[in-house]
């Protein structure tokens, strides 16, 4: 049996986009209260009864949220152009090396507004 997990994360940071059109309102500084879904799958442990610890994914996935939190991301090296799709790949290529086999990482959402969201699956 496989099954996939999400948790979910929050944080409020501020950014500019740089790269958008001259006189676009994101090329100003602003702020979101940032969600961000983790999506992970894999194989039913028998014993267990979980593909992972919800837990465990936590102690993975929270010390970069905290990172996040109260910043202004164009600061941070890597996300010094902060859309959504780049947030996604920057969570993801810091979260895949730090999974426990035989989970993986199947999907980074990063919700932007309640109505605007990125979902990125590697690659």
């Amino acid at each position: 049996m496989n099954a996939e997990l999400v948790k979910t994360f929050r944080f409020d940071a501020a950014h500019s986009l740089s790269g958008a059109p001259e006189g676009h309102k994101c090329r100003n500084l602003h702020g979101h209260g940032y969600r961000v879904d983790v999506q992970v799958a894999g194989p039913v442990d028998p014993k267990t009864g979980w593909v992972m610890d919800f837990g465990d994914l936590k102690r993975i996935v929270q010390p970069l949220i905290d990172s996040l939190d109260h910043q202004n991301l164009n600061d941070i090296p890597g996300l010094e152009n902060s859309t959504s799709e780049l947030l996604a790949k920057f969570l993801w290529d810091r979260i895949t090396p730090s999974l426990p086999g035989p989970a993986s990482l199947q999907a980074v959402v990063v919700w932007e507004s309640d109505t605007s969201r990125c979902m990125y699956r590697g690659g």
